[in-house]
């Protein structure tokens, strides 16, 4: 469990100048406006489905898990909207039946109209254009003790982590969570990438779910913040994201834009993996770009990766967006186009449930799209950069 930090002065947020999203915490929104706008009836998409039915029915189930579990009087907002968790789990409930009843794409728009209103981000251009990416569930190769090369730990929650509820103080969230460490009864932040890695490391025990033989699948299996673990023994431990250590995420691949290292055209997960092959004396300047280090907690599930609500993520029908912004994991459409198998770019349209968010998803045109796990999925996800569009489905208010 991470330790909460309840009784510290209000000298300590003068210096946990560094704070990072956790887990799912609801933030403080950002300068938004209004995030989302109404579609008139006219101007809706036609919904012809692109994926499996199944996909959809487990999504649906896993996040009417979470909508059940909340006080029936929870008040959600997406932009102007607000709906009771009450009335967003009868939203989905009432969706299933629809799509169930109406496998025909045109007169499951039609019934949709009569009982959700739908809703369409402005995107990053305020003309709703989002930019998708994909992610991915690795699966590497571990041990559970060090030996040549498997060398590079998967760290747990070290045991002088602390997390602040600064509500608890009477004060305001921040836009990410207070995350540090206690030195002479002052709460510091917590140790950057750098001095974990490349430093000192740790100042504090920490559980180690297993050793990798490559620095830079540990830092991809951060970046997409789960993974599962094989060990030689053909036992598997999939291991989760747990928190982070309240360093704000920064970009690589950026870094190597800018630093005129990779094209723009070409970045993706597998231009940086070949650049820092083909140069690892490059390895700790580009890492400690990105202060976040993101730490794991083992997960007992056959189901899938959980996303942020703590329920499963389902391969094709799981986004993650700014939960700032699209609060609640709602029925969502999504169209836009991805890599294909054979690197071909292939269109996509599909319902999906807004199930995850990421260090890197901010505003409302971002969209990170779950692809699954194993190697195809890392290909697929990796070279996804292309834009779309995002609509969010939200029962009509009585």
């Amino acid at each position: 469990m991470i330790p909460v930090v309840r009784g510290l002065t209000l000298r300590v947020f003068a210096v946990a100048v560094c704070v990072a999203l956790v887990g799912c915490a609801t933030r403080t929104p950002p300068a938004v406006e209004n995030p989302l706008r109404v579609v008139p009836p006219r101007a809706w998409p036609e919904l012809v489905d692109d994926s499996d039915r199944a996909g959809l029915d487990a999504a649906m189930h896993h996040s009417l898990t979470y909508f059940d579990a909340l006080p029936e009087d929870t008040v959600l907002s997406f932009g102007v909207e607000e709906r009771t968790a009450a009335e967003l789990a009868a939203g989905v409930r009432r969706f299933q039946h629809l799509v169930r009843d109406n496998p025909d794409s045109r007169r499951l728009t039609q019934a949709l109209k009569k009982e959700f209103i739908l809703l369409r981000s402005v995107g990053r251009d305020g003309r709703g254009e989002v930019l998708y990416t994909g992610y991915y569930e690795p699966l590497v190769e571990a041990r559970r003790n060090p030996e040549p090369p498997f060398e590079h730990p998967v760290y747990g929650i070290p045991d002088d982590l602390v997390t602040v509820d600064v509500e608890a103080f009477g004060l305001s969230k921040p836009p990410r969570a207070v995350v540090g460490r206690v030195e002479e009864h002052q709460l510091v932040p917590y140790a950057d990438r750098r001095e974990i890695d490349f430093g000192p490391g740790l100042r504090s025990p920490a559980a180690v779910l297993g050793y990798l033989s490559d620095p830079v699948d540990v830092f991809f299996l951060q970046v997409q913040g789960s993974g599962t673990l094989v060990f030689p023994d053909a036992t598997r431990l999939r291991a989760g994201y747990a928190v982070s250590n309240g360093r704000e995420y920064r970009s690589i691949g950026k870094l190597l834009i800018d630093d005129g290292l990779v094209p723009r055209e070409e970045m993706s997960m597998q231009a940086i993996r070949a650049y820092l092959a083909a140069h690892p004396e490059e390895l700790e300047r580009v890492f400690a770009f990105n202060p976040s280090y993101v730490f794991f907690r083992p997960l007992e599930t056959d189901d899938g990766p959980l996303g942020c609500y703590g329920v499963p993520v389902t391969a094709g029908r799981s986004i993650a967006t700014d939960r700032r912004l699209f609060p609640a994991p709602v029925i969502a459409w999504i169209e836009g186009t991805m890599p294909g198998p054979d690197g071909t770019q292939q269109r996509f349209s599909r319902f999906v449930l807004n199930q995850d968010t990421g260090g890197s998803i901010r505003g409302p045109g971002r969209v990170d799209l779950f692809i699954g796990g194993g190697d195809e999925a890392a290909e697929i996800a990796g070279r996804m950069n292309n834009p779309g569009r995002l609509y969010l489905f939200l029962p009509s208010s009585i």
